[in-house]
């Protein structure tokens, strides 16, 4: 497996990033998040890969970090979603809000991604709701909130609370969803996942 590719970006378009890598031109499919994370023509460049080998053809895949790799592959495992799928589900939705949508049970924003039909929506929520660590969500959220939230075991539930609104609930919703989980948990990371789930289910 080529596990990453580091060189000049020779041209990037609709879903494709050609990288210039030792004189090899590398043609990488990629997800339009990627795309636009990749730099000018002429700029180096470091991206993540995965080679798919089929009977007709030999693709190769980019990503701009290693999340958006691991999750192509968890959605490449869900019956009926293939590789375009996959790579279309990850330009219509940030990792952030794939996360947030499978662990909430989001059908409805799953399905505003290209090639994906409510029964599809369906399917990936019932087989990467599980699969989908709480890292994945909790971080992003950590991530957003950057300096404004303190790690301290005894502040669990303003931490969970400042991270939701991170992700883009509203102080009252986000205060609200804690407030009926907090009785279920006491570490930041699982409050934030209860809760999540708990703003799926209003």
């Amino acid at each position: 497996m080529i596990d990453f590719i580091e060189g000049t970006v020779a041209d990037k378009g609709h879903g494709e990033v050609v990288i210039n890598a030792g004189g090899v031109g590398f043609l990488l499919q990629c997800s339009m998040s990627t795309v636009a994370a990749a730099p000018a023509s002429g700029e180096k460049w470091h991206c993540y890969t995965i080679l798919n080998v089929r009977e007709d053809a030999i693709e190769l895949f980019g990503f701009a970090t290693k999340q958006e790799r691991d999750m192509f592959k968890r959605l490449c495992t869900v019956s009926g979603v293939g590789a375009r799928t996959a790579l279309g589900v990850l330009s219509a939705l940030s990792i952030k809000d794939l996360s947030v949508a499978i662990v909430t049970g989001d059908v409805t924003s799953l399905s505003r991604a290209p090639g994906i039909g409510k029964k599809t929506a369906q399917r990936i929520v019932l087989e990467l709701k599980d699969k989908i660590e709480q890292a994945d969500v909790s971080a992003a959220g950590a991530a957003a909130a950057g300096s404004t939230v303190q790690t301290s075991a005894g502040n669990a539930e303003r931490e969970a609370q400042a991270a939701l609104q991170a992700l883009g609930y509203t102080a009252a919703e986000a205060a609200r969803a804690i407030n009926l989980v907090r009785d279920k948990a006491t570490e930041t990371d699982q409050l934030i996942m209860l809760a999540l789930r708990q703003i799926g289910s209003l």
